[in-house]
């Protein structure tokens, strides 16, 4: 059984999803610029609902959509944000993200800020489990569906933030340049100062602009945190 997962002002329930709370998640939604006071915004495969939880919390933002294909995961995300108190903004849908976007699409609405912790393993390390499965691997969500579906429903001054591994990033940023989505802004990540890069946050928009270049190392040694990681984080974890 897992436990909650108890952050400053929401706890994310965890015993029913094959995902848990991840340092991948918490980077994100506490990375992922909120500056153009987005109104509209949507989490892309929510699997607890953390991301969209933290960006309640950092937003004012009226809607906060949240879509997860996995049934489990969507019940639990429904469960987190009906205990939070922000549960009058926060709607999660229990689709695949093609079926979501294309009706989306159909009705013309538009998101100011789409978020996506994606699933990231190719088919060759799946597993038994299908659920983690689901949540973990691309065959359920490739990225260039991801980007395709996203460049339809993005506003016309909207962003896009994903956290993806490091060796995807080159492969990502051709991809949706070809929608017309340019970087705007990268920060990588890695454990700690002798480690290898291993993951890439991205941002992107419809504006070509100059890339803004960050990296972020998590700690200094075991659970020692560097003063970057701290700052970014504080407003949420109970022990920053």
């Amino acid at each position: 059984m897992s436990k909650p997962f108890r952050f400053k002002e929401f706890t994310i329930h965890q015993d029913k999803t094959a995902m848990k709370v991840g340092t991948d998640g918490v980077l994100l939604g506490a990375w992922c610029s909120v500056d153009n006071y987005p109104d509209t915004i949507l989490d892309i495969g929510a699997g607890t609902g953390v991301i969209s939880l933290m960006i309640a919390q950092r937003s004012d933002a009226m809607t906060i959509d949240a879509v997860e294909v996995d049934e489990s995961a969507y019940e639990q995300t429904v469960a987190n944000f009906e205990e939070s108190d922000w549960g009058d903004r926060l709607y999660c849908y229990n689709a695949t993200f093609q079926e979501f976007s294309d009706e989306i699409t159909e009705e013309e609405e538009t998101y100011d800020l789409i978020v996506s912790n994606p699933p990231f393993y190719t088919d060759e390390f799946e597993t038994e489990d299908e659920a983690r499965n689901k949540a973990r691997f691309t065959s359920s969500l490739s990225f260039q569906e991801l980007i395709i579906g996203v460049s339809k429903i993005l506003s016309e001054n909207g962003i896009f933030a994903v956290v993806i591994p490091f060796k995807e990033e080159t492969n990502f940023i051709a991809f949706a340049k070809e929608t017309n989505l340019f970087l705007n802004r990268v920060c990588r990540v890695k454990g700690n100062k002798t480690s290898e890069i291993k993951r890439s946050l991205l941002q992107f928009s419809f504006e070509e602009k100059e890339i803004k270049e960050e990296n972020l190392t998590i700690e200094i040694q075991r659970h020692l945190y560097t003063k970057e990681y701290i700052n970014l984080t504080k407003d949420f974890y109970l022990k920053m």
